[in-house]
């Protein structure tokens, strides 16, 4: 555990302490006791298996049969699924979709003053792109352009004594740009994944009840997650049947999403050949990227948005996930900052705290270019190194710290 970084003072304490004692062992840390069961091996072979599905993209039989594995793998940890299901109607296009490889600015470079050289940023909407014959057989389906019925999964934890209390821990396992969905969003995925199986396993108990949500359709505008929303929030807390003790909603305590997990090499800079000169492109212009290997400074966003109707209960949230982090994160920081933006967090923010992890921000560095395999060919399982691996579990030791936390976790002999 990282000791050497000051512990934060967090509004969330005085609920916190009566729940923190291991059963039979007084003294003991039961959130220690649950973070140390993470492990980057299992982490990444997670990871390794969601890639088999290729990019995940929804209303594909790919994306389908990632579905039932998701809810195969939640049943098997024994935690309770259960299929949401929706009608996505995809709006009207108003411009051709992006194909990527486009860069900022007129000569490539851009120029943002608080991030400096800006890197290619765009969606690669052609499949024919995908180098590898395998994978790009294997996301040769196109989603309807009609839409359709759609489902996503979701398990729940129930808690002890607040039952109709909950906690949302989430990601989206749909990916886009006919690669692997490795890093977007199959890092998420795979850290809501190992979080419900620790949480789920035999002598762990929480207060109040955590669910575990594998959202679909976010690369089409956070729809899965917004028909979450719309289905749910105005059924939270109720009693069915009535004196059962059953609440198939719980009240809403916080939404917290995962997405993009693994990625920190910092801003694009000038790629240079051997004797030190700038690379350039076909065009003549030099070639920027970040850099190959995760930069020292890496660590994980906590973001908020100051716009939401819950804003102040989101930006409490996330400094009780970055204390956290301080305490129980093994190797990197985190930042809490108020940067959220596109993710599937947004639907649930005027209704709960909602908070983003990430490894970028969202609105501005990853809009930046900073990771070139963002909705590219290039996402997949063979371009990231452990230090991106671990960079994904530590926002896991993060997260499983805090919900534990937060929902009174208990850990029994």
């Amino acid at each position: 555990m990282n000791a050497i970084r000051p512990a934060l003072a967090f509004s969330f304490a005085c609920i916190l302490a009566p729940a923190l004692a291991q059963d039979g062992s007084a003294g003991s840390d039961p959130v220690a006791t649950l973070v140390d069961q993470l492990d980057l091996q299992r982490y990444k072979a997670t990871i390794k298996e969601l890639t088999r599905f290729g990019d995940r993209q929804q209303g594909t039989e790919r994306n389908r049969k990632a579905i039932d594995w998701i809810e195969a793998q939640l049943k098997s940890y024994g935690c309770a699924t259960e299929r949401i299901r929706y009608d996505f109607k995809p709006l009207p296009r108003t411009r051709p979709a992006p194909t990527g490889g486009g860069r900022a600015g007129p000569s490539g470079q851009g120029g943002s003053t608080l991030f400096g050289t800006r890197g290619p940023i765009g969606v690669n909407g052609d499949p024919l792109r995908q180098p590898d014959a395998r994978l790009r057989a294997l996301n040769a389906e196109q989603p309807s352009p009609q839409g359709g019925p759609r489902e996503e999964v979701v398990c729940t934890k129930i808690g002890k004594t607040r039952p109709d209390e909950m906690y949302i821990v989430a990601a989206h396992m749909d990916g886009l740009g006919y690669g692997e969905g490795a890093n977007d969003d199959g890092s998420g995925t795979a850290l809501v994944m190992e979080l419900a199986r620790i949480l789920n396993a035999p002598g762990v108990s929480t207060e109040r009840s955590i669910r575990f949500a594998l959202w679909n359709n976010e690369e089409t505008g956070l729809n899965g997650a917004a028909a979450y929303v719309e289905q749910r929030k105005d059924l939270q807390g109720i009693e069915s049947p009535k004196g059962s003790g059953r609440y198939p909603e719980p009240r809403w305590l916080g939404m917290i999403q995962h997405d993009m997990m693994m990625f920190d090499h910092g801003m694009p800079v000038p790629q240079l050949d051997a004797n030190g000169k700038p690379v350039l492109d076909a065009q003549g212009q030099p070639i920027v990227a970040p850099a190959a290997a995760q930069r020292r400074e890496a660590d994980v966003n906590i973001e908020f948005q100051t716009t939401a109707k819950q804003a102040e209960g989101a930006q409490k949230l996330a400094w009780h996930f970055r204390a956290a982090n301080e305490k129980y994160a093994s190797r990197y920081p985190a930042a809490a900052g108020q940067h959220m933006t596109n993710t599937d967090s947004t639907p649930f923010m005027d209704h709960v705290p909602s908070i983003s992890l990430r490894e970028n921000e969202r609105g501005m560095q990853i809009g930046a270019g900073w990771n070139p395999h963002w909705h590219q060919p290039s996402d997949l399982f063979a371009n990231y190194n452990d230090d991106d691996f671990m960079l994904g579990l530590n926002a896991a030791q993060t997260t499983l710290a805090a919900v534990a936390q937060l929902a009174g976790a208990r850990v029994s002999k």
